[in-house]
């Protein structure tokens, strides 16, 4: 077999197979061997048909059209491997010479997936918040503990903002009282917009015996009026910051203390957080650089995908796709549309991680796909011998190598980005360290537990 690959417009190529005839003439010993066997003709024992039989039924023609449909898909997986092209689409196959007789020729017009360009890879930068807790957010997380410990006092002055108010709250729709928006000494705090749109802004400045009545036209049910009785106006008094607020409300002694324990934690969380931020916005920086759209035929394909996903997800909850719909207020052409746009970003992102792997030299060894067959079997409860023929049954280590190897190329590029806050101040990378288990949950993989599982 002799192959040649040119170059079409696009991402295609035609690939030119030639078979010689020797091939051929062994291929149609096996469709005739295969005719033979599988053949329910009268007088003969199944598998026992003549071949000269099988010979005189189907003619010289119709022999050559059994080999032809035997032999080409053969011929044309042999000759993508030998040619080493990455198709994404069913090919279009054209046979040129021997339909007949003689040495097979055919082209093959195939869509493949395309390499992108990604200049300036090795000097992106990324902007994260920074790591460490500032005062501003200890304070806010001690205000929190402050609430938790609060006493109310009753005021007459007009209520505002974070005071606590009872009200007498009355909703008509065609003046019959509305289930729902009806309710005696119901207890609110002003400004949390929990009641309708506006409410707050009409209790702002009101006092103890004040009614007023509004629209409501964003009422659940639709529009309704309302007419509101204040009864009461109640503030919050929060303790003072001391050692001694911070012994009641904490295990520790000193508001030092208690203050250097918020910033452990609040610093914990921000750089999980930052990690997580920077792997996804060096991907989008990366993928910034790739001018080239995404194919339209990977596009559809990741679409699917991530529809078959949601629809996954949704059984899980035991929600329906219907039910779905209702809650988000789309219709099944904006979900697809939404799912489109993502699948395009998902595609650029893995020809950008592609490329870079290419660049960079990134490859995936063998120790690789064990370390990561055993991870996958461990989570699965399964002997990692058992999902490696799984996967290979299913034609799935390659693209788990594929999937190994874009992993590292985040890593990579997650390594070689540079990185500054929202100030422009460059982040030491230290500070970003996570601890073992923390940093588990941000690396890259490959197939989850429960796609080893389907495999």
């Amino acid at each position: 077999m002799r192959t040649s690959v040119e170059a079409l417009e696009g991402n295609k190529v035609k690939l030119t197979v030639e078979v010689d005839d020797d091939e051929v003439r062994a291929t149609a010993d096996e469709t005739l061997r295969r005719l033979s066997h599988d053949a329910r003709i009268p007088g003969f024992r199944p598998g026992k048909v003549p071949r000269r039989l099988i010979e005189a039924r189907l003619g010289a023609k119709g022999i050559r059209e059994e080999v032809l449909r035997d032999a080409l898909p053969r011929y044309y997986a042999d000759a993508i491997e030998e040619s080493e092209l990455d198709v994404i689409a069913a090919p279009v196959i054209d046979i040129t010479s021997g339909k007949d007789d003689g040495p097979v020729i055919f082209d093959a017009v195939v869509e493949v997936r395309p390499e992108v360009s990604i200049p300036g890879h090795d000097g992106l930068v990324v902007t994260l918040p920074g790591p460490r807790a500032t005062e501003k957010e200890i304070d806010a997380q001690l205000d929190t503990l402050r609430e938790q410990f609060a006493t109310l006092r009753e005021v007459s002055r007009a209520a505002r903002d974070g005071d606590l108010v009872t009200l007498d709250v009355h909703g008509t729709r065609d003046n019959k009282a509305v289930e729902g928006l009806t309710a005696d000494d119901l207890v609110y705090q002003v400004g949390t917009k929990g009641i309708v749109d506006g409410i707050d802004e009409r209790l702002f400045g009101a006092k103890v015996g004040e009614i007023f009545e509004m629209d409501a036209p964003d009422a659940p049910g639709g529009p309704a009026h309302l007419r509101v009785l204040v009864k009461q106006v109640r503030e919050k008094i929060l303790p003072e910051l001391s050692d001694a607020f911070a012994s009641d409300a904490s295990e520790f002694d000193t508001l030092d203390e208690l203050r250097a324990d918020l910033s452990t934690r609040i610093s914990s969380v921000k750089r999980l957080q930052a990690n997580f931020l920077l792997r996804e916005r060096a991907i989008e920086a990366l993928v910034g650089l790739v001018a080239e759209d995404a194919p339209s035929t990977l596009v559809a394909e990741e679409t699917q995908r991530l529809l078959a996903d949601l629809l996954q997800r949704l059984s899980h909850q035991k929600i329906t796709l219907e039910q779905y719909l209702a809650a988000t207020s789309k219709t099944p052409d904006e979900v697809r549309a939404e799912l489109e746009i993502q699948s395009a970003l998902n595609v650029k992102a893995d020809l950008a991680l592609r490329a870079l792997a290419q660049v960079e030299a990134i490859e995936v060894d063998e120790s690789d796909l064990d370390e990561e067959i055993a991870r996958l079997a461990n989570q699965a409860g399964k002997a990692p011998g058992a999902v490696r023929t799984m996967l290979e049954q299913t034609g799935r280590v390659a693209g788990l190598r594929s999937q190994l190897r874009n992993a590292k190329a985040i890593s990579w590029l997650t390594e070689h980005v540079e990185i500054v806050d929202e100030e422009g101040n460059e982040v030491d990378r230290e500070e970003l360290k996570l601890d073992a288990q923390a940093e588990s949950s941000v690396a890259p993989g490959a197939l989850s537990a429960q796609e080893a599982q389907e495999s």
